[in-house]
């Protein structure tokens, strides 16, 4: 199916509004998956012509999205990349095991950005950075649209290594998503030590619900951040 390529427009009116001369974008892969981590990739790419073909990376097949990554990682000015893991995921929430990925990925960039785009209309950053959210972001930016690649093929490849150890889950094919293969070898096998323990997909495996954690309630969470985050429980 056709689709616009991205632009550097939200970029050019984030620097012509807030004098942001460093602008990062940001987008995460694996919010929804049973298994693995959230991971998150930080780019910076100022204002270049973008390589060819490149969009949201989920409008792109496997084999040109590893070439496109290979790309994109000598193309950019700069990239970084934090994942939040399974326990983390579970002992936070969403919302704040993605702000840690995010902002492991940001301070893990040789520049400071002056502001971000992130991908999407919620914004789990917050302070101290100045963000701009934007809805399909992935399609319509070309910084996000580089980090949506990017982060895309470094957790595929990352939960193929799984797959090498747990063949069963097959999660070089599925990426810890919900696919039949993955359903059936949690109803057989049950957990493995990369599974999101407090998921609802639990509930539905009588034999393995005794293993589900519950997680931390957001008031102690946000008691023991100091009330700084945000959750989405």
């Amino acid at each position: 199916m056709p689709y616009e390529p991205p632009t550097h427009s939200v970029e050019r009116s984030l620097r012509a509004t807030t004098g942001a001369k460093i602008v990062a974008g940001v987008d995460e892969v694996g919010r929804g998956a049973w298994a693995g981590p959230v991971t998150v990739c930080a780019a910076v790419t100022g204002l270049r012509r973008p390589p060819d073909g490149l969009t949201d990376s989920k409008l792109l097949t496997p084999k040109r999205r590893t070439a496109l990554a290979q790309q994109l990682e000598s193309w950019v000015t700069a990239h970084a990349l934090g994942d939040a893991s399974p326990q983390e995921i579970d002992e936070l929430g969403m919302t704040a095991a993605l702000r840690l990925a995010a902002c492991r990925a940001l301070d893990a960039l040789p520049v400071r950005p002056d502001a971000v785009i992130l991908d999407g209309k919620h914004d789990y950053l917050g302070d101290p950075w100045k963000v701009r959210t934007v809805i399909k972001g992935d399609q319509s930016c070309v910084v996000v649209a580089a980090a949506s690649v990017i982060a895309k093929v470094r957790r595929d490849a990352m939960m193929a290594e799984l797959g090498a150890v747990h063949a069963d889950f097959a999660f070089g094919d599925n990426a810890g998503y919900p696919s039949p293969v993955h359903r059936a070898a949690l109803q057989e096998l049950g957990p493995t030590p990369y599974h999101r323990m407090s998921w609802a997909y639990l509930d539905a495996l009588p034999r393995w619900q005794h293993l589900k954690r519950p997680r931390i309630s957001p008031e102690t969470v946000a008691l023991e951040a100091g009330g700084q985050i945000g959750f989405d429980f």
